[in-house]
């Protein structure tokens, strides 16, 4: 029999384009079960771009939960959901008496912390990391697979605005964010591929370009494509961001390029135009981990190269060519 879902927290404490892929979970739910309350418990970074989705009836950051087993039991939640695996969660929630806690079967200790197993692994599966989420309430007694298709009607993710980012803008001009690194969490598209780009667009004048990354991030490519940065028709907001600024810039422009990473699928939950770049290799294709959206597309080179064995040196990311992006920016069509 299925148990009463009224207060579910779902657990998703790793990085943005997963919590991200996360929140269809929360979407279902909410539709499925509308008096119940639904939340997030995440890391703190990004917490503030998940508080703009309406399906999420509160969002937590695990660094400000303070003590987890009175955070559980002061939560008075039914239903535990882990997203994500995190041991010193699971174990905090089995103290506080959770009734219902949901976790992988392949975490020894999910044996001894949560009693309803999901029996499935994300590394041999080929559905999309957003459709394997719903694994997840099997344990529960829900066994529902949404179609790629239903996915971005369920993020329920809406972009702020922002005076500082509405400043940034030119009458007139499409602007198209370029966001090169990934924090180490995928393929990345070659830096001297994003400056043939930016110079393949500058024939294009209604076009600007904004180079967003955190501060780190920023300091490696003026380093390894100062050439890109120096380009007139691009202006670098590398550090210049909090993450609702990013969330509100994204909402803002008229598309975004990007290899896997979080930006990329935060664009295409809000429903942007959106150009994810990837390898031709599993588990990290477009099959697992494309963006996912109305208005979202991939680039693949057809197969995998001999050197994929290094990320720095990936041929395949490398055969996705400039002119083939820079076809896809000019048909994202003219400005708002």
């Amino acid at each position: 029999m299925r148990p009463a879902l009224e207060r579910i927290l779902i657990c998703r404490t790793d990085n943005i384009g997963d919590v991200v892929l996360t929140l269809p979970l929360a979407g279902y739910l909410k539709a499925r079960f509308p008096q119940a309350q639904v939340d997030l418990l995440c890391r703190a970074y990004v917490a503030p771009a998940m508080r703009h989705c309406r399906f999420l009836d509160r969002v937590i950051a695990v660094e400000e939960a303070g003590e987890l087993e009175a955070f559980f039991k002061q939560g008075g939640y039914d239903t535990v959901i882990f997203a994500y695996p995190d041991r010193r969660l699971a174990k905090a929630a089995r103290r506080a008496r959770v009734p219902n806690r949901v976790g992988t079967s392949h975490r020894v200790y999910h044996w001894f912390t949560c009693n309803r197993l999901a029996h499935f692994s994300r590394v041999k599966s080929e559905l999309h990391e957003a459709q394997l989420n719903f694994a997840l309430l099997r344990p529960l007694g829900i066994d529902y697979l949404p179609s790629l298709a239903e996915i971005p009607a369920l993020y329920g993710l809406a972009a702020p605005r922002d005076p500082a980012v509405d400043a940034l803008l030119e009458p007139g001009k499409r602007h198209v964010i370029l966001h090169p690194k990934s924090n180490g969490n995928g393929r990345e598209w070659p830096l001297d591929h994003y400056t043939e780009l930016a110079r393949e667009l500058a024939t294009s004048p209604d076009i600007r370009l904004f180079v967003t990354g955190s501060p780190a991030e920023g300091t490696l490519i003026a380093r390894d494509a100062p050439d890109l940065l120096a380009l007139p028709n691009v202006s670098n907001l590398c550090g210049a961001l909090s993450l609702d600024g990013l969330v509100a810039l994204i909402g803002a422009c008229d598309g975004l390029v990007a290899s896997g990473t979080g930006p990329l699928h935060l664009s295409a939950a809000l429903g942007r135009p959106t150009l994810g770049l990837f390898p031709p290799i599993k588990p990290i294709d477009p099959a697992r981990w494309g963006a996912l959206g109305a208005q979202a597309a991939v680039l693949v080179a057809p197969q995998p190269c001999a050197a994929c064995a290094d990320p720095a040196a990936c041929a395949c990311m490398r055969a996705i060519t400039p002119q083939a992006v820079a076809a896809q920016v000019r048909a994202w069509g003219a400005p708002r």
